[in-house]
């Protein structure tokens, strides 16, 4: 089957469906999509949100705790244990299906009703004020980690131990803003780095110690701004460059801003992976236009995803096959999951589901735990229940759903925009497709407005310390007003505070107080990483010595767009640039 030119139902713009896609969606029995990879995945991103987060009160026993629902929300919130518990019975919100009204119409009525629990978490000890976290403990404002222990204001660490302030990494231990980083030892300020210790302000450098500002450094020690000195020397250096303060820091970072721009940038960050396009891929095969996945095969349009296999259009996939049009996270262990999002672990056969776990045989299906054969959280026998789902998906075709926009919903579709529990701002989808809020309502997408608060202020921002080592313990638990007062787009808090364990580290590590609320640090961050989106460009090495007349002529897909200043060079040229 050739490949086949399709206009986007929702931007109107192009995209192609290639073969091999069309040979996915036949292995799956499902029709192609009618949307562009782009617009499916700023679609499923509105219906996780991770980090906005609301006192509540759980509806069956009364605890107090964080939610990541809003407390207006019109379904019943329930804490953790008690979601998990036989205290209430999902089926009980369950209705015969309606053939006079729409598929999604029907979901919506039952999005309204099936109690969900207030937080992700999946064997968590010490996390209750986190959110979309397994296996961990200790997490603390911290989301989208596995296997982590003691992590703080961090996003998607896996297997990492004493980390603050870190985003996406893998196994590093004792670190502080560290971004993209792999097997780091009592590191701070790393990007895209891996291997390395006792190191500080480095970009894209690997098994290096005890190295300061530099730059595709690979084995080295004791170096500054890629210059090689003795142990004495480089000590003394990085002592008189202060970065025991704010002021310190902001210096230094200036320099190392600069030293990044003038380093070649690999074209994409791809290793150990074979046929594979996208950026931050490790170990997969046969991985096309994806971000953030990790030893994975024969998958495409994924983000956030490890150990997925025949898979397209989905994140936080985790050692699962055969998933589609997957949001939100968790899809643990599952085979043949489809427009769903939340699928807690285990899940065959299920299509159209949200928050539900151990089940199989499921379609349109909330909160269902350890269920077999159910539409619309009602109970068929395993007859009933093969001889009604052909009807409901035909009814689907014949009774599609328009959204607010007009787009038409028969089956295939994922959820409607307008069905997420979340404001646009709320969701993941602000944060890789950003939008003002004219912009999302426009669309018809819901927005939260920034709430005033009367905060009383212990320590105005200009009057933090500079120094950590005028800094005592009397600083824990103070409100401490954040630098942006509430004048960013970056759900600032307006205000923060410093945890015990945040102070010690601090104190530990010469690490100065943050100016910034943890939401304000955290979209810092997010400026270090590339978007989920990629360009084709030629390699821009014009060094002969790497084996080429005049300019390179090899082609890449890269997540640097052609206006960015950056040197991007292909692999071939990157290694010989570098190694």
């Amino acid at each position: 089957m050739p490949p086949e030119t399709k206009q986007c139902q929702n931007c109107k713009g192009s995209f192609i469906i290639d073969p091999e896609d069309f040979s996915f969606y036949e292995k799956i029995k499902v029709p192609p999509p009618t949307w562009c990879p782009e617009c499916r995945m700023q679609r499923r991103l509105r219906f996780r949100n991770e980090r906005e987060l609301y006192h509540f009160t759980c509806g069956l026993c009364g605890k107090r705790g964080i939610s990541m629902y809003k407390p207006e929300s019109p379904f019943p919130i329930y804490c953790v244990n008690c979601w998990y518990s036989d205290k209430w019975d999902e089926l009980s919100c369950g209705a015969d299906y309606d053939f006079s009204k729409p598929f999604f119409e029907q979901m919506n009525d039952l999005f309204k009703k099936v109690p969900r629990a207030n937080i992700f978490l999946r064997n968590i000890v010490n996390g209750e004020y986190s959110n979309i976290n397994g296996e961990s403990k200790n997490v603390y404002l911290t989301y989208s980690a596995n296997g982590s222990e003691n992590a703080y204001y961090s996003k998607a660490v896996d297997k990492s131990k004493g980390v603050f302030d870190c985003l996406n990494t893998v196994s590093c231990g004792n670190c502080y803003e560290v971004v993209r980083g792999e097997n780091n030892y009592n590191c701070s300020f790393l990007t895209l780095s891996r291997n390395c210790i006792d190191s500080s302000f480095l970009y894209d450098c690997s098994d290096c110690s005890n190295c300061f500002l530099c730059a595709g450094l690979c084995s080295k020690k004791f170096c500054i701004e890629n210059k090689q000195y003795s142990e004495s020397e480089y000590n003394d250096k990085v002592k008189h460059m202060n970065t025991r303060s704010r002021a310190g820091v902001k210096k230094v970072k200036e320099k190392w801003t600069e030293l990044i721009l003038k380093f070649p940038h690999r074209y994409a960050y791809i290793m150990r992976s074979v046929n594979s396009t996208g950026d931050d891929l490790e170990g997969d095969k046969n991985v096309k236009l994806s971000f953030e996945i990790y030893n994975s095969e024969n998958t495409k349009f994924l983000l956030r995803c490890f150990g997925a296999k025949d898979s397209y259009d989905g994140n936080n996939i985790a050692n699962s096959e055969m998933v589609y049009e997957f949001a939100g996270g968790g899809a643990n262990d599952s085979s043949r999951l489809l427009f769903s999002s939340n699928g807690i672990k285990n899940l065959r056969n299920a299509e159209y589901t949200d928050y539900c776990f151990s089940s199989s045989d499921v379609f349109g299906g909330i909160s269902l735990r350890g269920k077999k054969y159910c539409i619309l959280n009602r109970q068929y026998s395993e007859q009933e229940y093969k001889r009604l789902l052909p009807k409901v998906i035909q009814h689907m075709n014949n009774m599609p759903y328009k959204d607010a926009s007009g787009n038409v919903y028969k089956y295939g579709e994922f959820f409607p925009p307008e069905l997420s529990t979340f404001c646009y701002n709320e969701s993941l989808a602000q944060e890789y497709f950003t939008l003002t809020k004219d912009e999302a309502e426009k669309r018809g997408y819901s927005w939260k407005d920034r709430e005033e608060r009367n905060l009383d202020i212990n320590i105005k921002y200009e009057d933090i310390p500079d120094d950590i080592k005028n800094v005592n313990e009397e600083i824990v638990g103070k409100v401490i007003e954040c630098g942006h007062r509430g004048a960013c787009n970056e759900r600032c808090t307006g205000a923060f505070k410093i945890i015990q364990e945040e102070f010690y580290f601090y104190i530990k590590a010469g690490i100065p107080l943050p100016g910034l609320c943890p939401n304000c640090r955290y979209y810092e961050r997010l400026k270090q990483k590339n978007p989920i989106k990629l360009w084709h460009r030629a390699c821009m090495c014009e060094n002969m010595s790497h084996g080429h007349k005049e300019k390179c002529q090899n082609e890449f897909e890269t997540p640097y767009a052609p206006e960015r200043p950056e040197k991007i060079y292909c692999e071939e040229c990157y290694n010989k640039e570098v190694y």
